[in-house]
């Protein structure tokens, strides 16, 4: 496996290999101990994306595990859109704690990490302590948003999607600046995206097929809709929302409604700060978490 990024020697993060589910994943870890904080990256991120929260976490005492999610970096890429359908990425997740052989579970996730995330714990797929989801609304209030024309106009790029081909050509062509103005192009404070950072992103995405797999995602959900079925939708689990108030993709309209379904809600808006909270503004988003989470 040849990594998709080299964690810096002083941060305490390894990259290793992980069989679970059928597949290979990405991995990058830090810490240890029988509580594991596993990290769901979004679209087109990677594990890569945890790089400000990992070290933290393991300080905390926990044991952290980012996957790059299939299809991602060196992680399987199975071929077809109907191998990435909601209920299969969160089968990923679930076979992931239980190869890391931890006792406890908190998930933390960005973007499409947390519709995973929370489709996870409203299945209840294994126990949650906490779950902390960053910049992605609860999937009842999304759909309650998707009706009205705001955000169906922010949600146009999930149209396009659809399309065979193109958006892989669109997103690839030039060095893949598709992939990179995605994070500068959105960001506030674009000095966070310097190009060695868009380069790692930029680089895993040009990976042969990596980028239809990660469309695929896409696909999948509009095609396949009946594997994000959510009953009640109610989550019963202590939960944290970061929000960074400027994200161009998802309106604040989307929170509106989220306490119908989380009995213990914690919303933490950060105004002036992208949809890539966790990596434009790691120094506020650690902070929130250290005063949220337990020690382990």
């Amino acid at each position: 496996m040849t990594p998709s990024w080299s964690p810096p020697a002083d941060s305490g993060i390894t990259i290793r290999e992980v069989a679970a589910n059928g597949k290979i994943f990405e991995v990058a870890e830090a810490g240890s101990g029988d509580h594991l904080v596993l990290c769901l990256h979004g679209f087109p991120e990677l594990n890569f994306s945890w790089r400000y929260q990992m070290p933290l976490l393991a300080q905390m005492g926990y044991r952290v595990w980012a996957p790059n999610q299939r299809g991602y970096g060196a992680s399987t890429r199975p071929k077809g859109a109907a191998n990435y359908t909601p209920d299969k990425i969160v089968e990923d997740a679930a076979a992931l704690f239980d190869a890391s052989g931890a006792k406890k579970l908190t998930l933390m996730a960005h973007d499409w990490g947390g519709a995973i995330a929370w489709l996870f714990a409203i299945w209840k797929k294994r126990k949650i302590e906490r779950l902390v989801v960053m910049n992605l609304p609860h999937p009842a209030c999304f759909a309650e948003a998707l009706k009205h024309g705001p955000q169906r106009k922010r949600s146009w790029y999930m149209g396009f999607f659809q399309l065979p081909f193109l958006p892989e050509a669109m997103m690839g062509a030039r060095d893949a600046r598709g992939i990179r103005n995605s994070f500068r192009g959105m960001a506030v404070d674009k000095s966070r995206f310097p190009d060695e950072v868009l380069d790692v992103y930029a680089k895993a995405a040009q990976r042969p097929g990596a980028l239809t797999a990660m469309i695929n995602w896409y696909r999948a959900a509009a095609r396949h809709r009946s594997t994000m079925r959510i009953g009640d939708g109610k989550v019963d689990v202590p939960t944290l929302i970061v929000w960074g108030e400027e994200d161009k993709a998802l309106g604040l309209e989307t929170l509106d409604g989220t306490d119908r379904y989380v009995s213990d809600l914690t919303i933490r808006r950060l105004p002036g700060v992208s949809h890539w909270v966790q990596q434009e503004a790691p120094e506020k988003v650690n902070a929130i978490l250290s005063e949220w989470l337990p020690h382990a």
